[in-house]
């Protein structure tokens, strides 16, 4: 295994032991940070139904999961008939900062590989 297959691997098992949180409930506060990263999102029953990552949002984490539960994602639009408001009270999140852009991409592949979400962003 190469160095970057173990660093890869090592954030994956960082992002898996970071904490659920639950989306806010309306007007309730997200609590994420305005830096770049990958993300996990659950239903309410505990299924993987999407991993992201941050290639460009300005605001980080917190605005890429702003975007979602205000259904300006190609996963609320496709997943949630663009009602990513469904989001809020009851599907969970839990996400890593990963500074390097090369290995925010690779963890998000690694994740997509590792937990088969039902929603895969394919435009």
């Amino acid at each position: 295994m190469t160095r970057e297959q173990e660093t890869v691997k090592a954030l994956f098992t960082e992002l898996m032991r970071s904490p659920h949180q639950t989306f806010p409930a309306f007007r309730g506060e997200l609590k994420a940070p305005d830096r770049r990263g990958v993300y996990v999102i659950y239903d309410p029953r505990g299924k993987v139904v999407h991993v992201g990552r941050t290639p460009k949002a300005k605001g980080g984490i917190a605005q890429r999961l702003r975007n979602h539960m205000s259904g300006n994602s190609s996963f609320t639009n496709q997943y949630l008939k663009g009602h990513g408001y469904k989001l809020r009270g009851k599907y969970k999140f839990r996400y890593i900062v990963v500074k390097n852009r090369r290995h925010r991409a690779l963890l998000e592949a690694y994740a997509i590989g590792q937990l088969c979400p039902t929603h895969i962003g394919l435009g």
